[in-house]
């Protein structure tokens, strides 16, 4: 799957669907709530590896771009989506702009299985850039499906002070697992020699479940604590990549299988058409914009503008957010983790096979 440059990460999909209810091996599973445990437990570690593995020297003339399309792209994308949404497909608003939210982080795993399996090098630090990005726009694509979840099953929230906490300890905790954990680990010898390691994935679980028991975003928590830890001296840190890498590359395959059983392939049909006219508004009109309009300040190539904008796959984590969305019980026009689903299976197989054209087509391949 590789070589036709989709993520070999479908095949597990593939492979789930197989063994689901109407493949091949026909188990029957249903079970939304344990899906969300091995889910959210698995994108711990995949938030907290995409920020270990973050270069910050490297990353420094985009950084500020970055954050601007992890935050502001989002809202921007979500706001235009919801929108089409509502006026295309008929939804409700507050409906329409939750379908957005979930769907509005990109996915890092999959842009970065293609630009390697490919050996692509990207110019301008696009590479840097999208990995900055998709990295750190889950934990906004997540508050806002909060808000809108707890908004549309009838909870009292105050938004101002929901988003407020959310971000607060979100980045408090981060900060703070970050920082000392760094320095535990240079001031203290541990007995066993993969002690380190195991500190760092204790510290990377702490850093996720503290604010999230406390009102804040334990996603944006974690990929912070990540990034300070990634970029801070550690002795043994070799040993950490290596760990991180096969732990994070098994969680995903778990997720991408999980997602396949959970699937009911013979319900698709009925949310195939929505699904692709969705998919096809996002990549074509509702990220372009708002990528154009956050970017164009920083007068960026109208080539990195469009590969930004191409590479932004939805992935692994709408999935999971669209799962915790049925878990509470909304109600909606649609069922949302089958629509979900064949998004991101659409986005994946079409522009994850077209990225590395695109890439050439735009000339922002360095040879």
């Amino acid at each position: 799957i590789d070589k036709m440059g989709v993520p070999s990460l479908l095949a597990f999909i593939l492979l789930g669907m197989c063994f689901g209810v109407d493949g091949i091996f026909k188990i029957s599973f249903d079970d939304y709530q344990f899906s969300e445990l091995i889910c959210s437990v698995s994108l711990i570690f995949i938030m907290f590896y995409g920020g270990f593995g973050t270069n910050i020297k490297e990353a420094k003339p985009v950084v500020s771009r970055a954050v601007l399309l992890s935050s502001a792209g989002v809202l921007l994308t979500a706001g235009i989506t919801g929108i089409f949404i509502h006026l295309v497909l008929k939804l409700p608003l507050l409906e329409s702009f939750l379908v957005a939210s979930v769907i509005g982080s990109t996915d890092a795993a999959s842009v970065f299985n293609i630009l390697r399996s490919k050996n692509l090098n990207l110019k301008e630090n696009t590479a840097s850039l999208l990995e900055m990005e998709s990295g750190s726009n889950d934990p906004v694509s997540y508050m806002l499906t909060v808000i809108l979840t707890a908004v549309l099953t009838g909870q009292s929230v105050n938004i101002g002070s929901m988003l407020f906490f959310q971000v607060f300890f979100g980045i408090g905790c981060g900060v703070l697992f970050g920082k000392s954990t760094a320095v535990v680990l240079n001031q203290v010898d541990f007995d066993i020699a993969q002690g380190k390691t195991i500190l760092v994935f204790a510290a990377a679980i702490l850093a996720y479940t503290v604010p999230s028991m406390i009102g804040g975003n334990g996603y944006l928590s974690v990929y912070l604590c990540g990034i300070i830890l990634g970029n801070s001296y550690l002795p043994h840190k070799r040993d950490m990549v290596l760990f991180f890498d096969v732990l994070t590359g098994v969680a995903q395959m778990m997720i991408f299988f999980l997602l396949g059983l959970l699937v009911t392939p013979s319900q698709l049909p009925q949310v195939i058409i929505p699904s692709f006219v969705i998919m096809i508004f996002l990549t074509l009109v509702g990220r372009p914009v708002s990528v154009a309009a956050l970017l164009a300040g920083f007068r960026a190539s109208i080539g990195q503008m469009g590969l930004v904008s191409w590479a932004g796959l939805r992935g692994v984590a709408s999935i999971v957010f669209a799962i915790y969305v049925v878990l509470r019980q909304v109600p909606l026009g649609y069922n949302l983790f089958n629509l979900v689903f064949c998004i991101v299976l659409l986005s994946i197989s079409i522009q994850g096979t077209l990225l590395p054209w695109i890439s050439g087509k735009l000339q922002m391949i360095d040879e």
